[in-house]
């Protein structure tokens, strides 16, 4: 099984407000930069439509080891949030809905192909790959500011 790497950040102007996303994927040597736009949506939103972003370039079942500076994303995994929000019929510990379900369950359908492992990387710190995706994220709301 291939073993890709996948750096993912998630930026917002606001929030909510216009938001971008970035993906950097590495496989052997080979280096592919992702990134995209939402007018209006949050941080949140964001860091986790990077992963769904980068996962659907992956073609075939792989090993992934996916680098994110989102406690959010990483704790639902982490955390056994995910899990326990599925058997709670999507609802929080305090009986509300969980925020961003349909992206939620659009990630796990597209992780279900896969092996992977969340890696917490400090943000805006030292880590190349993750500066990189938010330069990707942060220069899509620059793009599409009027």
């Amino acid at each position: 099984m291939k073993h890709i790497d996948m750096y993912t950040d998630g930026a917002c102007s606001g929030n909510p407000g216009p938001g971008g996303w970035g993906v950097v994927l590495i496989y052997k040597d080979l280096i592919k930069e992702f990134s995209g736009y939402d007018a209006e949506t949050t941080n949140n939103k964001m860091e986790i439509t990077a992963v769904i972003e980068g996962l659907k370039k992956i073609k075939e079942p792989c090993n992934i080891t996916i680098y994110t500076d989102s406690a959010y994303t990483m704790n639902a995994f982490e955390q056994g949030w995910i899990r326990n929000w599925q058997l709670n019929n999507w609802k929080t510990a305090n009986k509300k809905p969980v925020a961003n379900q349909d992206l939620w369950i659009t990630l796990l359908s597209l992780l279900s192909r896969h092996e992977y492992q969340f890696v917490k990387v400090k943000g805006h710190a030292d880590n190349q790959y993750n500066n990189r995706c938010d330069q990707l994220a942060t220069g899509e709301i620059a793009k599409h500011k009027i």
